[in-house]
């Protein structure tokens, strides 16, 4: 039997849940995890390393490796297809520091650090 697959630690919620070309009312639509929406705002956005998202979101580098390639590849089949990018769904948990979270709890920060580490070691 297959192991289930463990929540992604994100800190914020996105802001914004779908991007559509202007030109092309029926397009096609394409969905990204919020999860993998984290990988790219953690990897691409605050430039941070996979060994340090891995940390962030709580997983292993290699399962940052294959949701950074999946979101990627999701992001150019929007922009070149001219689909419609939709954000939702995904395997993930809220960090419980959300309100006040700097975004970067694998790293020092105001509190976060110890808050999340200290929720990993309980578990």
């Amino acid at each position: 039997m297959p192991r289930g697959k463990k929540c992604r630690r994100i800190c914020a919620m996105p802001q914004v849940y779908e991007f559509a070309p202007l030109n092309r009312e029926d397009a096609e639509t394409v969905q990204l995890g919020i999860d993998e929406l984290e990988t790219i705002r953690l990897l691409d956005y605050e430039r941070l390393t996979q060994e340090e998202c891995a940390v962030q979101m709580n997983v292993a580098r290699t399962t940052v490796t294959s949701i950074y390639e999946e979101a990627r590849n999701k992001i150019a089949q929007a922009l070149i297809g001219g689909k419609r990018l939709v954000i939702a769904g995904g395997n993930y948990e809220l960090c419980e520091k959300a309100a006040h979270c700097c975004g970067r709890c694998g790293r020092e920060c105001n509190g976060c650090k110890k808050e999340c580490r200290k929720k990993e070691q309980e578990k």
